[in-house]
């Protein structure tokens, strides 16, 4: 079992909207609720929705050491 703690559960949480917002960009969405572009504006990103994945990639590849 995997318990994550502290910083771990806002990263879990900001790696999880990022997949929902490539899913979002290519036309599927959630049948109810907020989108994921939503919740990130509310989160304090900014920009357009290419923009946000563009800095979510980029928060992603500081923080967690991964790159493409």
């Amino acid at each position: 079992m995997t318990v994550l703690t502290g910083h771990q559960i806002e990263a879990a949480r900001l790696l999880t909207l990022r997949q929902m917002l490539k899913l979002e960009m290519l036309g599927m969405s959630k049948s109810k609720g907020p989108t994921a572009y939503s919740t990130l504006k509310m989160l304090g990103w900014k920009g357009t929705r290419e923009k946000v994945l563009s800095d979510l990639n980029e928060w992603r590849d500081n923080s967690l050491g991964e790159s493409k």
